[in-house]
C-alpha cells in the first residue's frame, strides 16, 4: 500500500517511495493492483477517498466511458442517509468482486484458446472427447488371437 501526504498546495507526496506524485501517476499505481492511502499533512485527515473520486473524474474528463451512469450515481446518493445505505454499499462491493473473478476466469480460458494451434483446436472440436479414448487405445499393442481361431499360428 502506498501512503501519501496531500499537502496545501496541493501537491501529492508519496511516503512509501519518496517521491512526488500525480493524479496520472495515482491512476498508473491502482491499475497495476496497488492501494492508495491519502492523509492531510496538516491534520492526518483520511483523504483517500475524494483523491478516488478526483481520479474517477479526470478519468471521465479525458474522454474515457463513464463506468457508473448518472442514473447509477443518483441512486447511490440517494442511498446515503438511508438504512440500506450499508447493504448496498457491500452488494455493490460484492457485485464488483465476482466480476473480477469471472473476468479472470474468461481471461485464462482465452490464453488456453490462444494456446492451441489452429490445427490442434480443429482436431479437437471435430473430434470431441471421443479423441482421447482413440488415441489411448491407438497406443495400446493388440492381443493375440484366442488358440482355436483363424488367425491363431500354427506350430
Amino acid at each position: 500500500m502506498h501512503r501519501l501526504k496531500k499537502y496545501p498546495n496541493r501537491r501529492l507526496y508519496d511516503t512509501t517511495d519518496s517521491r512526488y506524485v500525480t493524479i496520472g501517476d495515482l491512476r498508473r499505481l491502482i491499475i497495476a493492483g496497488e492501494s492508495i492511502q491519502v492523509e492531510d499533512s496538516r491534520d492526518g485527515g483520511d483523504l483517500t477517498r475524494s483523491v478516488l473520486m478526483q481520479i474517477l473524474t479526470e478519468q471521465e474528463a479525458e474522454g474515457h466511458e463513464p463506468v457508473l451512469t448518472n442514473r447509477a450515481l443518483e441512486q447511490i446518493i440517494r442511498f446515503y442517509g438511508d438504512r440500506l445505505g450499508s447493504l448496498a454499499s457491500r452488494y455493490i462491493e460484492q457485485s464488483i468482486l465476482a466480476l473480477l473473478e469471472h473476468q479472470d476466469q474468461f481471461r485464462a480460458r482465452m490464453r488456453q484458446l490462444s494456446d492451441l494451434s489452429p490445427l490442434a483446436m480443429m482436431r479437437q472440436t471435430l473430434d470431441g472427447p471421443t479423441a482421447k479414448k482413440t488415441a489411448a487405445s491407438a497406443d495400446k499393442p493388440a492381443s493375440a488371437p484366442p488358440e482355436g481361431s483363424a488367425n491363431a499360428k500354427q506350430p
